[in-house]
């Protein structure tokens, strides 16, 4: 990742916490040594969306993230799987934490893949204002961020 208009971005350590504030994603930790992973270090903002968005699909079944406002979306075509499904489903999606370099490449956790009943599917988090119009003008700031999380096939998307 590269800062935009040559502004510095913080970075965050995912191993240490450190905050490294640079303009291009640094290749090591200067706190703790820990080389970037295959991606880099993610932002510090990606950093609490992610924790936001994990928060968030757990709340699905626990219904423990009150503070994160936002709403579940499936396509007709997974609803027109059953409710028992459905279910599986929401509890596959809330429980999942298998993020790669290729499905999360910005390390906000905003997509994954799971498998339901041998069926594969994506999920995926858009992060809107608080009226669902727009893009979220804070995205880490869960008090103008709304989260509208849709679950479909791959050839949905």
């Amino acid at each position: 990742m590269l800062a935009e208009d040559n502004f510095a971005v913080d970075f965050s350590c995912t191993t240490c916490g450190k905050i490294i504030n640079a303009l291009t994603c640094p290749s090591h930790c200067p706190q703790c040594q820990t080389a970037a992973p295959d991606h880099g270090f993610p932002t510090a903002e990606a950093v609490k969306i992610a924790e936001q968005n994990d928060r968030f699909r757990a709340g699905l079944l626990t219904g423990t993230a009150s503070d994160l406002r936002g709403q579940v979306v499936v396509t007709s075509a997974v609803n027109g799987m059953g409710r028992d499904f459905l279910t599986a489903a929401l509890m596959a999606v809330a429980g999942d934490s298998t993020f790669t370099p290729d499905n999360d490449p910005y390390g906000d956790h905003g997509f994954g893949t799971v498998t339901v009943l041998t069926v594969r599917l994506f999920w995926k988090i858009d992060l809107y204002d608080e009226e669902l119009v727009y893009g979220s003008p804070a995205p880490a700031n869960p008090a103008v961020t709304r989260r509208v999380l849709t679950i479909m096939f791959p050839s949905d998307y």
